[in-house]
């Protein structure tokens, strides 16, 4: 019998047995990959935690319990257990289920998610709201590996540890990096410390040697001795100096086992960390192989494993390209990126100045701040972030690097609608949060070749500047309009309507632009390259020709340049009508670009809308 088919709601999985557990880890696999070859997704690392994520729902309610999935990308088989199973043919598309967790699809999502290292200390407050409010409910942070590379991760199990709120952190360790260290002695020393009668044993022995001066004299004498031996011995002197009971390390696809250590760790009534080795990718033979592949996947054939179709250029690529010919002709220049190597297209100058490339993992604000560094010393650092993933670095931006005017140039990759992933990683902010920085200079190219020319025009001048250009590649704009470094640059004239925007967008202005001069109706076209400072002559003087601008850019409107040329116009007393097409107020949700833009009225036939009824303003 197909177990799967049974399995509706947390409830269904709780009746199972262990083997139909067992059974079931297999189907939910085999699930996975069908699924995700189909609307692609994160495969590799939900087919690593599928035994972890059923024992967990064995042992705990997550209706009443809650599980904080650090990034959450590794949520999937939670979403099945909890009656989302039917709703993945639409997973990551528009109107359908996140591929992250959120509270909004089910009361079994604790919180959304997205970014990294944060789990433990959500995890902490809500453990504490529970203490204040004098509610009964476990909490649980599952947290991997790579998210420990991340700064925050450390801060919360510091306050974590001493706080002494009765907690969970499982760690999910797919890489071995502590297990490949321990060997046959560590394995026996940690079984004998998961047992019941020896945790019994150490809490009746505290309570007993402190009575006196003389047993607190022995356990100093003997802790000190224990310390050393542990510290040879087990990986767990860290976590324990910090506060928890450490358990493990144990093998995250033993469904009786991690059962047995969640029941323990929620009746020890303390902070406890669950050090768990699980196989990235399990179950299906690519993607244990390959599973870096795998992480993040679009579709793909079953059968044949990723498609190896052609390989287009990208933004990212012909970043990672053009830095690497800056590099050979500049040894000041280093490359410095935040576990994000391949994405931000930096593998070539990884692999052709290692002694320059800086891969800081999971630690944007590191990186900003080294950047600051390397910079006051007289290199020329590149800092390729994610525009979503910058915003961790605020403060560095402004304390180490603009205070101080350091030469670094941040290569903002993902910028605008990113589709799939939705409100956690669209880079709509940074136009907002970097016009704030006094001095950022903010280029927007709108195809590669613009792209090759600001990032050499960069580099050459003083000041920290910003390049944020989208994921993917360029339309079928390719004028390159920065060659003589123009601010700005009228691309097509008309006396209606003024048409204003930046980066790719631009190829939706011009198609709706011209079809709106089909109709009669006559546009300026103005494509902005330096958006920090928009170009104001061009702007005021095709503003009191037409008395009507169209805005159009996908970002959010707080701080966009819609509200730049708003209060340029006021300073200089020039009226007009001034409609901003941008993402709004509010968070945009997942799905494809193409019904985002259309939801949003960033495609053609929006835009095209906005010039018909702009026009007919008098």
């Amino acid at each position: 019998m197909n177990v799967l088919s049974q399995i509706n709601s947390p409830e269904d999985v709780k009746k199972l047995s262990l083997a139909e557990l067992e059974k079931l880890s297999d189907e939910i696999r085999e699930f996975l990959i069908q699924n995700v070859s189909k609307t692609g997704g994160h495969l590799a690392s939900n087919l690593g935690i599928v035994e972890m994520t059923l024992a967990i729902h064995k042992v705990f309610d997550t209706s009443c319990d809650r599980l904080v999935f650090d990034v959450g990308h590794q949520s999937y088989v939670h979403k099945i257990l909890t009656g989302r199973k039917n709703e993945f043919d639409n997973l990551r598309k528009f109107g359908g289920i996140s591929g992250f967790c959120r509270p909004s699809e089910s009361i079994h999502d604790a919180c959304v998610s997205g970014h990294a290292s944060n789990s433990v200390s959500i995890a902490l407050g809500m453990a504490r709201a529970r203490t204040l409010k004098d509610e009964n409910y476990s909490v649980i942070s599952v947290i991997g590996d790579g998210a420990l590379t991340g700064g925050m991760a450390y801060e919360g199990l510091s306050d974590a540890g001493q706080s002494k709120e009765p907690m969970i952190v499982i760690l999910n360790d797919n890489e071995m990096s502590i297990t490949k260290n321990v060997g046959a002695m560590t394995n026996y020393l940690a079984k004998l410390r998961l047992k019941r009668k020896y945790l019994h044993f150490k809490d009746v022995y505290r309570r007993i040697i402190k009575k006196n001066k003389v047993g607190i004299a022995v356990d100093n004498a003997l802790h000190g001795i224990k310390k050393a031996l542990k510290n040879i011995f087990i990986p767990s002197l860290f976590f324990e100096d910090m506060g928890f009971t450490y358990l493990g390390p144990a093998d995250g696809h033993d469904i009786k086992y991690m059962i047995y250590l969640f029941e323990l760790a929620r009746d020890l009534n303390r902070p406890v960390v669950i050090h768990l080795v699980t196989t990235k990718g399990k179950g299906y033979e690519p993607s244990e192989t390959s599973p870096e592949i795998y992480h993040g996947v679009g579709k793909f054939d079953v059968e044949k494993g990723v498609s190896k179709s052609e390989k287009k250029e990208t933004f990212s690529s012909i970043f990672g390209n053009e830095l690497s010919l800056l590099a050979k002709e500049d040894k000041r220049i280093c490359a410095i990126t935040a576990a994000m190597t391949s994405g931000v297209g930096l593998d070539a100058f990884a692999d052709k100045y290692p002694d320059r490339f800086f891969d800081v993992a999971i630690a944007e604000e590191h990186a900003v701040a080294m950047a600051a560094g390397l910079s006051s010393q007289g290199m020329l650092p590149v800092c390729a972030i994610y525009s979503t993933f910058l915003q961790r670095a605020y403060d560095m931006l402004i304390h180490d690097v603009a205070i101080s005017s350091q030469n670094i140039v941040f290569a903002v990759d993902r910028a605008g609608l990113v589709g799939e992933d939705g409100e956690t990683h669209h880079g709509v902010f940074d136009v907002s949060y970097l016009s704030g920085v006094p001095g950022m200079k903010i280029l927007a190219p709108s195809d590669f070749s613009e792209l090759r020319s600001m990032l050499r025009y960069a580099l050459a001048n003083e000041g920290p500047y910003a390049i944020r250009y989208p994921r993917g590649g360029e339309g079928s704009y390719k004028e390159n309009s920065f060659e003589d470094n123009a601010s700005g640059v009228l691309l097509d004239r008309g006396n209606d309507v003024t048409l204003i925007s930046y980066g790719t967008l631009i190829n939706n202005v011009i198609l709706a632009g011209k079809r709106a001069s089909e109709d009669g109706i006559g546009c300026d076209i103005i494509k902005l390259n330096i958006i920090s400072t928009p170009d104001e002559q061009t702007i005021l003087e095709s503003a009191r020709k037409t008395g009507k601008i169209i805005v159009a850019e996908d970002v959010i409107a707080s701080g966009s340049v819609y509200e730049k040329v708003c209060t340029m116009l006021n300073k200089n007393n020039v009226p007009c009508k001034v409609i901003g097409l941008n993402t709004g107020k509010d968070f945009t949700l997942h799905g494809e670009i193409d019904k985002l833009y259309e939801k949003l009225s960033l495609d053609v036939n929006g835009i095209y809308n906005a010039i018909v009824e702009a026009n007919k303003v008098e």
